[in-house]
């Protein structure tokens, strides 16, 4: 098998979407042995934040000594970005290994397991295979029926911040969908939630309750920016003083009060060695493309993966704070099914202008009905720029030093826009 066929068998059931259940993960995942039971977990839910808290948690352990796997998705640019061990993709070699193993497993399967259940099966296998002491798994779509769900019970389940999204599939409100969040509480775990409305935070309670885990909150009141750039930013957080991020984006400070928190939870109940200088390294060295990230800065041009309206409003407090009074080209590219009204009406106040794009996905809202809505809903400037590739030239084209061009709205396009700008790092 070479890399080419290894990809062909995990696209193979694309076409089929998402399908929420754990019976085929379980069986895919006993005939492999159930390599999950030999590993050990932090599981991590919610609608935005659960990349850069997984990123933060895999550097700080990483630099605390331990063999530490990290899967998330989706990826950016290729597939390999999925599973890291110590910050490292996987590499084409190692994952076609994986799916020559898997293939024929899958194929005595009667209901084939979906494209999400099969990576997620190679990334188990193969974080055993690399006898990793920890795994910082992130949830695909809402928790108590997504594949990573297959696992026992973690030494840490930790929720970020929970929004309405998916509503066609969790629920259609905060109570439903919180309810398939805490789906990821075992008994068992030390349980972190990010701080929240009282209305998820009364289901989270509840559930910790039943299932006799204890509960640990971000606590926003112990939470103090000192500094931000466009470089980067430091803040205090409970007795943590003047602690630094690459990051930048007001959302990080809350992150990392997550993973902050995740990590003293560890080293207090579950008995992890972690140095206070391991947590600083940590989370210094952090990366997350698509996350409020300088791509160029003459002219500035910014992406972010905000791809519902409470991502949206998060970049828009990001711009309020980062870019103030300034008015920007919004490159801006959808999926179909997301509530991209409220996601315009919020940015509307920050753009000179917009292009509307169709990012690479059978989901995505074609540009020509993007672009639309668009002048009809802020009568601002909107053209129709076509594929990502095609809308970022047209918003580049004659902008100079003091522009700035900010593209966002999904985390489909994001690969293609950082690959515009040479970046497929």
């Amino acid at each position: 098998m070479n890399l080419s066929q290894a990809l062909e068998f995990i696209h193979a059931t694309s076409w089929q979407g998402s399908r929420l259940g754990l019976e085929r993960i379980e069986e895919l995942m006993e005939l492999l042995g159930n390599p999950q039971k030999r590993l050990k977990f932090i599981h991590v839910a919610g609608t935005n934040g659960k990349g850069s808290v997984c990123a933060m948690l895999s550097g700080i352990l990483t630099r605390a000594g331990y063999t530490t796997g990290l899967y998330t998705s989706p990826h950016l640019f290729r597939i390999n970005e999925r599973m890291k061990v110590n910050g490292t993709d996987i590499s084409d070699e190692e994952l076609t290994e994986l799916a020559r193993q898997v293939k024929p497993l899958v194929e005595g399967m009667p209901d084939q397991p979906t494209e999400f259940e099969r990576i997620t099966a190679m990334a188990l296998l193969y974080f055993q295979q690399k006898e990793c002491d920890v795994v910082v798994l992130e949830v695909g779509l809402g928790g108590r029926l997504d594949s990573t769900n297959v696992i026992d019970a973690p030494d840490a389940a930790v929720i970020t911040h929970i929004a309405l999204e998916h509503t066609e599939v969790l629920g259609d409100t905060l109570t439903k969908i919180a309810g398939e969040k805490a789906g990821i509480i075992k008994p068992g775990a030390e349980v972190v939630l990010s701080e929240q409305t009282e209305e998820v935070e009364a289901v989270v309670r509840r559930v910790c309750i039943q299932r006799g885990c204890a509960l640990r909150m971000t606590d926003s009141a112990a939470q103090t920016p000192l500094a931000h750039d466009l470089d980067g930013q430091t803040f205090d957080y409970r007795d943590r003083k003047a602690l630094r991020l690459r990051l930048i984006g007001n959302y990080q400070y809350q992150n990392a009060a997550v993973a902050l928190d995740t990590v003293d939870a560890l080293r207090e109940r579950r008995g992890y060695v972690i140095s206070e200088s391991a947590v600083r390294e940590g989370l210094l060295a952090v990366r997350w493309p698509g996350r409020f990230e300088i791509l160029q800065k003459n002219p500035l041009v910014l992406v972010d993966g905000a791809h519902n309206p409470d991502g949206v409003r998060e970049l828009a407090g990001c711009l309020e704070a980062y870019l103030p009074g300034r008015k920007l080209t919004m490159v801006m590219g959808v999926m179909a099914d997301k509530n991209y009204d409220d996601m315009i009406r919020t940015v509307a106040p920050f753009a000179k202008e917009f292009v509307a794009v169709t990012p690479e996905s059978e989901r995505a809202l074609p540009s020509e009905a993007l672009c639309a809505r668009i002048a009809e809903l802020t009568g601002l400037p909107a053209r129709s720029g076509g594929d990502v590739k095609s809308g970022m030239a047209m918003a580049m084209d004659g902008k100079g030093p003091e522009d700035i061009v900010c593209a966002f709205g999904s985390l489909y396009q994001v690969g293609e826009v950082r690959a515009f700008f040479g970046r497929t790092d």
